[in-house]
């Protein structure tokens, strides 16, 4: 498994998903190779997976791509039958890997390009990365269906579609709300890295111009974030109801967040599937989320989504009116959770690896290319969950 931060996950869905997959396959008996960036762990193995920590040029434009290269050239030397690239953006080693004849799949993400972090030459590059990605991977994962829906309409090719788990959580205790001065369903809830498609400043913006009489509480953070960091807080307008509590690392106080929360407030809007929002679910948070099909797709009918500030304002202000509506929207919420479940999810991993190792994928798809705009997408799609 490569192109992601490694295990224990401490940072995003890429290395969640690694973690639960990878120790699942390693139960089942199979050899599992992490490869980890260095200062995520110094750990020779963790949960039955062999670790093997390289470096990174530690800036942005280049930490991804400099970590998977020293990886590929180390993975090169050792063989294995499958390789699991995380991330288009490294689609340049996938040449590499094949000519060594190691069959790969790579898990697309979302899309990456629409990022507001990226500019011009940086979008060019993730849509050059993502074609690359179809031409040289012999399988595409997806993992949200708005996602594979997109590779079907831009290049007609097929993807597996392999989503994240939700944590189902009945009673995750509510000991260490206390430590950061909190009550039971006693605030609304923001747990994001600040970044423009997560949307922080609009929650933030929304619950300033709210009569909401409970506090927001938002717990993120993120690198080379210093300009969006400032807006979020500038959003806040001095407000002494907004808390920030700055990255939160320890997952009892987390899962007693989401859990305890009146609402849960989802901003991410290109990354498909999201681990955070079905953490959230998982533990009946009654979630409003950005009106983006990636998180219609989790919350359905039991979600409610805003784009605009006034509509988080009367979000807000609506969940605080009637609390026992909110609250049982949350249960439905936890209960639609089961469906995203990580033993299905291994499985299906495990199932592509096989058919990768058989040579029985469907790609590459050498020949493919971006179609026009007005192309209709067709559906062919396999979906594990």
């Amino acid at each position: 498994m490569v192109g992601t931060r490694g295990v224990p996950a401490r940072y995003g869905g890429f290395e969640t998903a690694v973690e639960e997959v990878g120790r699942r396959l390693a139960d089942a008996g199979h050899r599992v190779r992490v490869y980890c960036r260095s200062g995520n762990s110094e750990l020779a193995s963790y949960a039955g997976m062999e670790l093997v920590t390289l470096p990174a040029l530690r800036q942005r434009s280049l930490e991804t791509l400099s970590h998977t290269g020293v990886s590929v050239g180390h993975l090169l030397g050792r063989r294995t039958d499958v390789a699991f690239v995380f991330n288009a953006a490294n689609a340049p080693y996938l040449p590499l890997l094949r000519m060594a004849r190691i069959p790969v799949a790579t898990h697309v993400d979302g899309l990456e390009w629409q990022r507001a972090k990226w500019g011009g030459a940086g979008r060019r590059y993730y849509r050059a990365a993502e074609t690359a990605a179809v031409r040289w991977s012999d399988a595409l994962i997806a993992d949200a269906v708005g996602i594979a829906d997109y590779y079907r309409s831009e290049y007609d090719v097929p993807t597996t579609l392999l989503t994240y788990g939700a944590p189902v959580l009945a009673d995750p205790g509510h000991d260490a709300l206390a430590d950061v001065g909190l009550e039971p369903g006693g605030y609304h809830l923001v747990v994001a890295r600040f970044e423009p498609e997560n949307h922080v400043d609009l929650w933030v913006e929304g619950y300033v111009r709210s009569g909401a009489r409970r506090p927001l509480v938002v717990v993120g953070s993120a690198p080379y974030a210093d300009a969006y960091t400032a807006r979020v807080h500038a959003a806040a307008q001095g407000d002494p109801r907004v808390r920030f509590l700055g990255g939160v690392w320890d997952q009892r106080l987390l899962d007693q967040l989401y859990a305890h929360s009146l609402t849960y407030l989802h901003g991410h809007s290109v990354g498909g599937t999201n681990p955070s929002l079905l953490r959230a679910i998982g533990a009946g948070a009654a979630t409003v989320a950005y009106d983006v099909s990636f998180n219609r797709e989790v919350a359905g009918g039991d979600g409610v989504y805003v784009r605009e500030s006034g509509e988080v304002a009367r979000a807000l202000q609506d969940a605080e009116a009637d609390e026992p509506v909110t609250r049982a929207r949350g249960a439905r919420l936890r209960e639609r959770a089961r469906a995203y479940d990580w033993d299905e999810v291994a499985a299906g991993y495990e199932q592509l690896a096989v058919a990768l190792a058989e040579r029985r994928a469907s790609g590459p798809h050498r020949g493919a290319s971006r179609r026009g705009a007005d192309a209709v997408p067709a559906r062919e799609t396999e979906v594990v969950r």
